[in-house]
């Protein structure tokens, strides 16, 4: 069975999470069985395992509905992407796409990042289900992080191919010794700030949490700097304006937790993130962060500061901490890339036999 892994999402110099995802996917999944990547701009190749590689077009390229021509001249007998809008048209093989989460229905301003002409494509994309349930029922079968987002689509009949659920993992540090309640007072949010990530009610927090910094490792434009420092304490914001691995690491690792008030996600890898470290996660009382963190969440509603307030006062019992972290670093254990990859194997497998057997009827 040949193998073709989508990677022409990687970014180039530095990860964001779709990029993470299919770099340390597609670098377990080799151990398993051999693997072709597609990239679309050599530097790619930077963040990106030491594998085979094809160049095509870009998956923003006007050339994207029928990227497949350029694939079919590889022969794969199954391509995986790690997004849903691969082009399907003309292909020779069996394709899994992947839906992380239906947030932009409900939230339609499109990403800043993206280039004008592909910002109205993406709002006009998700004016309608029709589009979606089009383009996922062209692939052979899907993957999905949540059983959250599953059940979702299942709910909008999104498809009428398989669904699989495939946990996103995250890398346990190689040394780890048990945490011990911190004596500094900080707090760190990774992730954008699109409007349904609701940071400035973590923002407005701070008011009534003296003596707390909250550290937001993610870049950001002057405007969003300008709107959250008017709503938190002087000096209490401390913006990293995109912090390396090892820096949002190490401000992990001695964080009293980790806090998100998001109103809707995929997954939410950063919460795994911080539980892999013994770091409590303070999230927004949402069905996705339920699912993932579990009893080792401390929840609070997305519309409360006061809520993330009460929160946050609690472990500021060393006890409550010491449980909390404890928990946190047990939940962990279930997100990892290997099972990941393994799963993700075991899908491919299955679509090439359904399509074979379906072609040989």
């Amino acid at each position: 069975m040949k193998i073709v892994f989508d990677c022409r999402y990687t970014r180039i110099g530095r990860h964001d999470g779709i990029s993470r995802y299919g770099s340390r996917l597609v670098e377990e999944l080799a151990k398993l069985h051999p693997v072709t990547m597609l990239i679309s701009d050599k530097r790619q190749l930077e963040l990106l395992p030491d594998l085979p590689w094809e160049l095509v077009s870009s998956p923003t390229s006007a050339r994207e509905p029928f990227v497949a021509f350029q694939v079919n001249k590889l022969n794969p007998d199954v391509v995986f992407t790690p997004m849903q809008t691969m082009g399907p048209f003309g292909r020779k093989y069996a394709l899994v796409t992947t839906v992380h989460d239906l947030i932009y229905y409900r939230h339609p301003t499109p990403p800043r990042n993206l280039p004008w002409p592909v910002r109205a494509m993406w709002r006009i994309y998700h004016l309608t289900w029709a589009f979606q349930r089009a383009l996922l029922n062209r692939a052979d079968a899907h993957l999905t992080d949540s059983l959250t987002t599953r059940d979702l689509m299942l709910e909008h009949r999104l498809t009428k191919n398989e669904i699989s659920v495939v946990l996103l993992g995250t890398d346990s540090p190689q040394e780890y010794s048990v945490r011990i309640a911190p004596t500094t007072r900080e707090l760190v949010y990774m992730g954008s700030y699109m409007p349904y990530k609701n940071v400035e009610l973590i923002a407005r927090a701070l008011n009534d949490l003296p003596g707390y910094t909250l550290h937001l490792m993610s870049r950001a434009d002057d405007t969003v700097k300008a709107m959250l420092t008017a709503l938190a304490p002087e000096s209490s914001l401390i913006f990293h304006d995109g912090a390396s691995d090892e820096v949002y690491a190490e401000t992990l690792s001695r964080a009293t937790a980790l806090v998100s008030a998001s109103r809707d996600e995929g997954f939410g890898l950063p919460q795994v993130e911080a539980m892999v470290l013994g770091t409590p996660v303070l999230l927004s009382d949402i069905p996705i962060f339920r699912e993932i963190s579990g009893p080792a969440g401390g929840f609070f509603s997305p519309d409360e500061a006061a809520e993330l307030v009460r929160e946050v006062r609690a472990l500021e019992d060393p006890a409550v901490w010491q449980a909390r972290s404890t928990a946190a670093r047990a939940r962990s254990a279930e997100f990892t890339w290997g099972g990941g990859a393994a799963a993700l194997l075991h899908v491919l497998r299955e679509t090439v036999a359904a399509r074979e057997a379906s072609r040989a009827e």
